[in-house]
C-alpha cells in the first residue's frame, strides 16, 4: 500500500465538506485552499483511484499526473466532479484506509 501525501482525516473533512456544497461551499474552497500543494494533488490522485481512472498500484502516476496536469485552481476542479465524496471514500478504501474510521475522526 503507498504512503499517501495527506491524513485521511483530512480526506475525510474533504468528503464531508464535498456532500454539502451548497451551503458549504466557500468552507469547501478554503479548506482546499489552506493544504499544501503536494495535499492538493494526493487528494485529487485519490480520487482518481476512488473513480477508477487508476488503480492503487499506480499511486505514484496518479499523484504525477495530478501535480504535472493541474490547470486550474484544485478547488475548482474537485468542485466539478460529481460523486466528490464518493470517491474519495472509495479511493480511501482502495488504498485501504477505514474512510468511516477517518470521518468518525472529524467528528
Amino acid at each position: 500500500m503507498p504512503e499517501i501525501d495527506i491524513s485521511p482525516t483530512k480526506v475525510a473533512q474533504v468528503i464531508i465538506l464535498a456532500r454539502d456544497l451548497d451551503r458549504g461551499g466557500e468552507e469547501f474552497d478554503e479548506f482546499i485552499e489552506a493544504m499544501a500543494e503536494d495535499e492538493q494533488a494526493a487528494l485529487v490522485a485519490l480520487m482518481w483511484i476512488g473513480r477508477g481512472a487508476f488503480e492503487p498500484e499506480d499511486w505514484d502516476e496518479a499523484l504525477n499526473t495530478a501535480l504535472t496536469e493541474a490547470t486550474i485552481p484544485t478547488a475548482d476542479y474537485l468542485r466539478g466532479s460529481p460523486h466528490l465524496a464518493d470517491h474519495l471514500e472509495s479511493g480511501l478504501e482502495a488504498l485501504g484506509i477505514d474512510s468511516s474510521e477517518a470521518e468518525d475522526d472529524v467528528y
